[in-house]
């Protein structure tokens, strides 16, 4: 790291679980993130900010008035923009030093094989099912960490699947081949900061994967209620009859 980089991460690497050597290795990380929208926001912009070189951003979409109320990446002037090429442009500004990847191709098994593997963690902020099947498989596939997380109204979630090959449940191990009834925000609603707050957490629980630090939410599963502020953590098993990781 040149005398920039030490400043620009000083307050992290007074962290005895980070240090020097744990700057660097986020600094030579590569993380796929899953979708630029509510969650994928902070993500970005946190791994972003703490140093994480390289972010693959995936996301085909683009930016409308319905989502500036809570994708705080992008902003009135990034209407009718790639949210990829907002989201750039925002972390950019951030920390130009790490580079920034757009990927704008819809996921499929074809391309997440292809991507997966040159990454060492997967960020998924995706709002629906069949895309977070097809990460998940990937994920297993390749052996590679999942932090995964879900907002909807006042209520989210957030769990990490390090699909390390060990007694531990993969993403289809929790939702099954159906998952569960499809809800969005465009129908049910959300609470602008309730994204930014699972978007954190997320964050927090991918540097502490690449890291090996703490006790990342790892067989469990993280339940938020915004309303009455209630934070639960339920234990997860793995289903030997999974039909991606058994």
């Amino acid at each position: 790291m040149n005398d920039d980089q030490l400043l620009r991460y000083s307050r992290q690497i007074m962290l005895p679980q980070v240090d020097a050597l744990g700057q660097q290795k986020l600094l030579d990380s590569t993380a796929l993130i899953v979708g630029m929208g509510g969650l994928g926001s902070p993500i970005a912009m946190y791994l972003a900010a703490a140093g994480v070189g390289h972010l693959i951003l995936a996301d085909f979409d683009k930016v409308d008035l319905t989502n500036l109320q809570r994708q705080i990446i992008h902003g009135t002037d990034d209407i009718g923009k790639l949210k990829v090429d907002s989201a750039f442009e925002t972390l950019q500004q951030i920390n130009p030093e790490i580079t920034v990847t757009r990927f704008t191709q819809q996921l499929d098994t074809d391309n997440l094989n292809d991507l997966v593997p040159q990454v060492d963690i997967v960020i998924d902020g995706c709002d629906n099912f069949a895309t977070r099947f097809a990460v998940n498989h990937a994920c297993v596939k390749h052996h590679k960490p999942l932090v995964s997380g879900a907002a909807i109204r006042f209520e989210g979630q957030v769990s990490v699947f390090p699909n390390t090959g060990k007694d531990l449940p993969c993403y289809q191990c929790l939702y099954k081949d159906e998952g569960e009834e499809e809800q969005t925000c465009s129908e049910n609603g959300v609470l602008a900061p309730l994204v930014g707050m699972i978007g954190s957490i997320q964050a927090i629980e991918a540097i502490k994967v690449l890291l090996n630090i703490g006790e990342p939410l790892a067989g469990k599963l993280m339940l938020i209620d915004a309303l009455s502020m209630e934070i639960r953590t339920l234990k997860l098993k793995k289903d030997p009859a999974c039909s991606v990781c058994s």
